[in-house]
């Protein structure tokens, strides 16, 4: 058994069902620019610029002064919903404080509504364990409001 002070791993997911098509969900969760609108002191950039897909690496930026620090994410899987088939994206975290990776669903959900789903799982370098609570209920939060957010904006 492992010590609260051995690297903890975090994971969370975030459902949610909304009125809108499919492709317009899709649209609105992978707009990776946006996301830097909706999580605070976060910047979003995406290389190579123009259309997602596998190998694109979105670049969040967060914090402030010194104390920020990139995020990198490389896009594994990208799958827009077509003629109504779900849609999927992962993304592998690659950078030097932030590990783990994310997965965005969308699908079809009850009454013509979408079905959203944010999957993610985060491991901090250098943050023990005994900080996992923490970080758990600071990560639905913040990636809880950005996701509705990211929703609500057309």
């Amino acid at each position: 058994m492992g010590s609260p002070y051995d690297r903890g791993v975090v994971n969370i997911l975030l459902e949610r069902t909304v009125p809108l098509p499919l492709d317009e969900a899709w649209r609105r969760i992978t707009l990776w620019p946006r996301h830097g609108e909706v999580v605070p002191l976060t910047a979003v950039r995406v290389d190579p610029p123009g259309p997602t897909r596998v190998g694109t690496v979105i670049v969040a930026r967060s914090g402030a002064g010194a104390l920020a620090f990139d995020d990198p994410m490389e896009v594994t899987v990208w799958q827009p919903p077509q003629d109504g088939a779900p849609g999927r994206c992962r993304l592998e975290k690659r950078g030097r404080v932030v590990l783990g990776w994310a997965e965005l669903e969308v699908r079809p959900g009850p009454g013509g509504r979408t079905r959203v789903v944010w999957r993610e799982e985060i491991r901090l370098r250098l943050l023990p364990s005994l900080f996992d609570g923490v970080l758990r209920r600071s990560a639905r939060y913040v990636f809880g409001r950005a996701l509705n957010r990211l929703l609500r904006r057309p």
